[in-house]
């Protein structure tokens, strides 16, 4: 079964990483997708903040989830380099994370992502990322 497939039918339960981390899957298609997450006091740091990690990982799941959206049938993506900015911390609330695909060839695919609170709208962290598109 195609991913985007799992994810239409299963929703989150398609991908342990979400189920894990509570993630809500929002809108994907067109070359982007929204998801989103509540923090939980378990993913914080030592001293309060969430960990920039978790900043991370939930662009790199927006910015994987919109490039599904454009991949041809047999293609699969794996991250190949990643870069984020982080602009300010956070210690509680519901986190938004966005995705899009900049430029998608036919090895390799760009994006950006941006996390951001979803009450304020702050943005809290920005992504680049690159994927190599595989072949089946």
């Amino acid at each position: 079964m195609r991913y985007l497939d799992a994810i239409a039918e299963r929703g989150r339960d398609a991908n342990p990483f979400f189920r894990m981390m509570g993630v809500n899957i929002g809108r994907f298609g067109d070359g982007k997708a929204e998801i989103s997450m509540d923090i939980r006091p378990e993913m914080q740091n030592g001293v309060g903040w969430l960990q920039g990690g978790m900043f991370v990982a939930l662009a790199d799941e927006a910015m994987a989830l919109a490039l599904y959206t454009v991949l041809e049938e047999g293609e699969g993506i794996a991250t190949v380099s990643e870069s984020t900015s982080f602009l300010k911390g956070a210690r509680e609330g519901r986190l938004i994370a966005t995705g899009r695909v900049v430029k998608k060839g036919r090895r390799i695919a760009f994006t950006e992502g941006e996390v951001r609170d979803a009450g304020s709208g702050t943005v809290y962290a920005r992504t680049s990322a690159a994927f190599v598109v595989t072949k089946a």
